[in-house]
């Protein structure tokens, strides 16, 4: 078992869950307007959808590695030109973080789970994502791919929901620093960049 590939996923799913994108900033917004156990039920929605896209991905992938040792590398190359795709996108958005807490109607905290939950489930990115991003962080020679499939499910949910509910609990200062500093949207946009250009490299040269 390779400790410091682990490692080095941890790191990356890190910034990734903190650089802003549709399920953090959704997140900060529930939770600005209703309050943090709001904000934290639609955390536990989004992770519990995690779980789905990665069986979806362990199974699915895993099969296919068993049916041909050469669609690896394939898997691996689509992986890292769709995270070099990511980056260009990122590169292309604008860097501005809006924060705009009207107009967002009142749920139940189930309500929020449920549609977190559902927003996961029904974006087909998210597994497109994992699929890109797991077959490079393959850690062990002897774990089934199965099983470290989750074991890489598991720890990218659990290091999105300390942060993503960190996000909840401190919606209030996290809004107020945004406000007060507008180049942050600027520093987290090219370390997004960054992080998506160098998994890439670190896919293809693994």
């Amino acid at each position: 078992m390779d400790s410091q590939i682990l490692i080095s996923f941890i790191i990356a799913t890190s910034v990734l869950a903190i650089s802003p994108g549709p399920d953090n900033i959704y997140v900060l917004m529930q939770s600005l307007v209703h309050g943090k156990k709001f904000g934290i039920a639609t955390v536990c929605g989004l992770m519990t959808g995690c779980l789905v896209h990665t069986t979806l991905v362990a199974f699915g992938v895993s099969a296919l590695i068993k049916a041909n040792d050469s669609l690896y590398f394939i898997i691996k190359l689509f992986g890292a030109m769709y995270l070099f795709y990511l980056a260009f996108k990122v590169f292309r958005s604008d860097a501005e973080l809006s924060i705009d807490s009207s107009n967002i109607p009142k749920k139940t905290t189930t309500q929020l789970f449920k549609q977190g939950f559902i927003m996961n489930v029904l974006n087909p990115k998210v597994s497109i994502f994992f699929l890109a991003l797991f077959p490079g962080f393959l850690f062990s020679d002897s774990l089934s791919t199965v099983v470290q499939f989750y074991v890489l499910g598991l720890l990218f949910i659990v290091v999105s929901f300390i942060i993503f509910a960190s996000i909840a609990i401190l919606s209030g200062l996290i809004s107020d620093y945004i406000k007060k500093h507008k180049n942050v949207g600027v520093v987290l946009k090219w370390l997004q960049i960054v992080v998506f250009v160098g998994i890439a490299i670190f896919i293809l040269m693994s």
